[in-house]
């Protein structure tokens, strides 16, 4: 055999069409077309990994398919990467940290391999740090069957816990190698039916893929709450999570609805219902995408694209952390026990640029919910004061990357002086996850686009999480409110994906009005007042427009004295427990004529009498008005950037992750 073998071996129901996805006034608008393909494929599963998957079983040389395949799907993950082809009737793994060119580097003595059956994977972890043991795919205790993994296990630890007391022996830390012992323990002779039985017993979303020495003719796929795509050739069957990597290969696919199985061959398939077994009639789609536009889902941007993903990224956030009869709050890897939530008597929120905006919405939240003081830090300017830190006080620090140079300088200093930390991050074994007492992680998957957009709802999300559990903790908030609020942020990630098609027409159409403008001020009240702050820094980070955000309370104490006719002023009103406040404010802006554009209450008469250009949302809890609030304030800052032609994914100056101060 070649090579050498890794250490650790031992809803989419379209009607039948052609797809086709145009640039802005070349044709039909793009992103009516992709909204329709994003609500069918995903409208049942609403959680999805985003690591990208990619298998191969025909005639040609599956590395080199396998290696552009997840080039092509790089964008999705990029901390490791692994495949495995089969050749003389074993398994030949490769694993490898960090980009993808570290795997090739590692296989590229053989890179033309006779073997015509494999799988890879590119990673964006979720569970476990990303190292080489942690990367997929993932093998059984005998090393003859693997599995590649997008999802979350949600009942991986009661799984791991069970095969590991029947003597299955584990390397890794993921959620995934779970699934390649359970379905060793159910397997006989018959891989499909093994992987059914075992996905029988598993809670969570999976999009696999699933290889066995025993029946090398065979590839396994399932799907179940995250995306998994099969393309047909005359002679060969390709799996992958996301169309870019089949594009060289076949326009012809087929799109996995949830709790579907396909058994893959030499130009040959099944497709059946995971549950019963029943064999299912898919029909083949045709698709013409090109490359660029494949790789964004079908969006122009990067940024459109992850401001769709918004819901799914909020939900990801939230999945298995909140007991649906009780609504009652789970975060084992807070690193804090009770004794240790009870004993907090302050809380300092550590961050920079939007995740600050994210710190300001949660000491409201937090203050209300669990009666802790809280104090809001911009990280730059954190630990150049004198800081009153220690055993009663808890740090908490907000980043995207977990490598903010500022952020992380914070927490190391807040740590010294005794203060136990928590940080949220979306990048599981980052810097500041390996630093701090405990980790909040978002699940949000990677965000390419440098102005951060699905980051910061799932930073709320995983603050509101917070503040739910250390109420229920503390015991500051009544269990049937806290079930109410739990439901409220679960509600909400709906609300969000059935109102954005809606949005972005209108604002689409609003902006001509407004995307030559100088100058922008976002104003709002109470919890709407750091999303007034994000909504103009997202403003000025793409469109280059001068934007500040003021609370509208404030306006009298200096900014109302720039209000005149060309002054555009985006006003947060929704019907809350401020709303006569910030009603009074908006009708001192329109004294002086200023140029209103209103975000309110679906109903609200009296805003249509102020101005032309109102946004109505639908009515959702007053407390999770800052996640549902933030979409219009993206996308106007979106639509207007992209109207301008600027660089909306890369604009000047600005880089993704700041790892120096």
């Amino acid at each position: 055999m070649p090579g050498k073998k890794d250490a650790s071996s031992s809803a989419c129901r379209w009607g039948k069409r052609s797809i086709r996805v145009w640039e802005k006034g070349d044709g039909p608008d793009y992103r009516s077309i992709f909204f329709d393909i994003q609500l069918d494929t995903q409208r049942e599963g609403r959680s999805c990994g985003m690591c990208g998957i990619v298998g191969y079983i025909g005639t040609r040389k599956v590395v080199p398919i396998l290696i552009e395949g997840l080039r092509r799907l790089e964008y999705r993950g990029y901390d490791s990467a692994g495949l495995v082809y089969e050749h003389g009737g074993r398994l030949v793994k490769y694993r490898a940290a960090g980009k993808l060119s570290n795997l090739e580097a590692e296989v590229d003595e053989n890179i033309g391999v006779a073997s015509h059956t494999g799988i890879g994977h590119t990673r964006w972890a979720t569970h476990g740090a990303p190292t080489r043991d942690n990367a997929h795919p993932h093998s059984d205790c005998t090393g003859e069957l693997v599995v590649v993994h997008n999802g979350i296990i949600e009942n991986y630890g009661r799984l791991k816990k069970e095969l590991e007391a029947k003597g299955h022996r584990f390397a890794s830390q993921t959620d995934t190698e779970v699934l390649a012992h359970l379905i060793e323990e159910y397997l006989d002779d018959d891989l499909v039916t093994a992987v059914r039985e075992a996905l029988a017993r598993v809670e969570g979303s999976y999009a696999l893929g699933v290889l066995w020495a025993g029946d090398p003719d065979t590839l396994v796929a399932a799907r179940n709450h995250s995306p998994l795509v099969m393309g047909v050739g005359e002679d060969a069957c390709f799996i992958a999570s996301d169309v870019p990597a089949l594009l060289p290969y076949t326009r012809q696919v087929i799109f996995l609805d949830d709790r579907e199985l396909a058994v893959l061959s030499r130009g040959s398939y099944t497709v059946m219902d995971v549950d019963d077994g029943a064999v299912l009639d898919k029909e083949v789609r045709t698709i013409d995408w090109n490359a660029a536009m494949a790789e964004k889902g079908g969006f122009k941007h990067f940024m459109l694209k992850e401001i769709y993903e918004q819901p799914q990224a909020i939900l990801n956030t939230v999945s298995g952390r909140i007991v649906p009869d009780t609504g009652a709050v789970e975060l084992p890897e807070i690193g804090l026990d009770d004794d240790a939530i009870r004993s907090i008597r302050r809380i300092a929120l550590v961050a920079c640029g939007t995740s600050w905006h994210a710190a300001l919405v949660a000491k409201y939240w937090i203050e209300k919910w669990a009666g802790i003081p809280v104090e809001v830090d911009i990280a730059s300017e954190f630990r150049y004061r004198r800081l009153l830190l220690g055993p009663d006080v808890l740090t908490i620090s907000i980043s995207q990357s977990g490598e903010t140079a500022d952020t992380l300088a914070g927490i190391r200093l807040a740590a010294e002086l005794g203060s136990r930390v928590v940080t949220i991050c979306n990048v599981v074994g980052s810097t500041m996850t390996r630093e701090a007492d405990g980790v909040i992680y978002t699940h949000a998957g990677p965000e390419i686009g440098v102005a951060s957009t699905k980051a910061f709802t799932s930073q709320l999300a995983a603050l509101f999480l917070l503040t739910l559990y250390l109420g229920q903790v503390r015991g500051t908030m009544d269990p049937a409110t806290g079930k109410a609020l739990a439901t409220g942020l679960v509600g909400v990630a709906t609300v969000i994906e059935e109102e954005l098609p809606r949005m972005q027409e209108q604002i689409r159409v609003l902006i001509e009005d407004y995307y030559d403008a100088r100058d922008f001020l976002f104003v709002g009240r109470g919890l709407n007042f750091p999303i007034a702050l994000e909504g103009a820094l997202k403003l000025k980070e793409i469109s280059y427009i001068h934007a500040e955000g003021y609370a509208a309370g404030e306006l009298k104490h200096g900014p109302i004295a720039l209000i005149d006719r060309d002054m555009p002023v985006l006003a947060l009103v929704p019907r809350d427990s401020v709303y006569q406040k910030t009603v009074s404010n908006v009708e001192e802006i329109k004294a002086r004529q200023g140029r209103l554009v209103l975000i309110g209450t679906a109903g609200d008469e009296h805003l249509a009498r102020l101005t032309d250009d109102v946004l109505y949302l639908p009515p959702v809890h007053e407390e999770l008005n800052p996640l549902l609030y933030t979409i219009p304030a993206q996308l106007l800052s979106y639509e207007i950037a992209n109207r301008r032609g600027c660089d909306v994914d890369q604009p000047r100056n600005l880089a993704k992750s700041v790892t120096v101060e």
